[in-house]
């Protein structure tokens, strides 16, 4: 009788280091900073790709964020974020809309998050940094480029910036 309580035992005792390993193994599968290079890459796919990894649990880091592409022509990307930025009516009400390239990636990347105010959304929404450039703590580290389109009409969100 002992026997069979002490096999039983030392079976829960190795299910439970089996479910802690694996717990382990996901936490440190879902927290993992991710660096992406986002130079010459469309605005919607990398808004859409970093959306996607922060809600899987990743830190994502994206730098030179003023280069990043919109594709379409000139005149119609500068007249909707132009409409855009007045139709707030009075300037110290919203909706505010920013004119610096990295606001702007973030805010794309926010509208591609279930509710950005509260819960999953908010907690995605804060694992994201956009950075103009590449600061210096991340010169040295390993960064992820997104494919660029080859030619097509578009303009980065620096030139796009500069009209607004």
């Amino acid at each position: 009788m002992a026997d069979k309580e002490i096999k039983k035992k030392s079976k829960v005792e190795k299910k439970d280091e089996n479910n802690e390993g694996k717990k382990m193994n996901k936490v440190d599968k879902k927290m993992k900073k991710i660096i992406i290079d986002a130079e010459g890459a469309v605005f919607g796919r990398v808004c859409s790709f970093v959306a996607k990894k922060a809600l899987e649990g990743n830190e994502m880091v994206i730098v030179n964020s003023e280069k990043v592409v919109i594709t379409g022509n000139k005149k119609d990307i500068v007249g909707k974020y132009d409409t855009l930025r007045k139709k707030g009516g009075h300037s110290q009400k919203g909706p505010k809309y920013s004119n610096v390239a990295y606001m702007m990636l973030k805010k794309g990347i926010r509208g591609m998050l279930p509710d950005h105010r509260k819960g999953i959304g908010k907690q995605a929404l804060n694992r994201v940094r956009c950075h103009n450039g590449v600061p210096k703590e991340f010169e040295e580290e390993k960064v992820l480029k997104i494919s660029a389109p080859k030619k097509i009409k578009s303009m980065t969100l620096k030139e796009l910036s500069g009209k607004i």
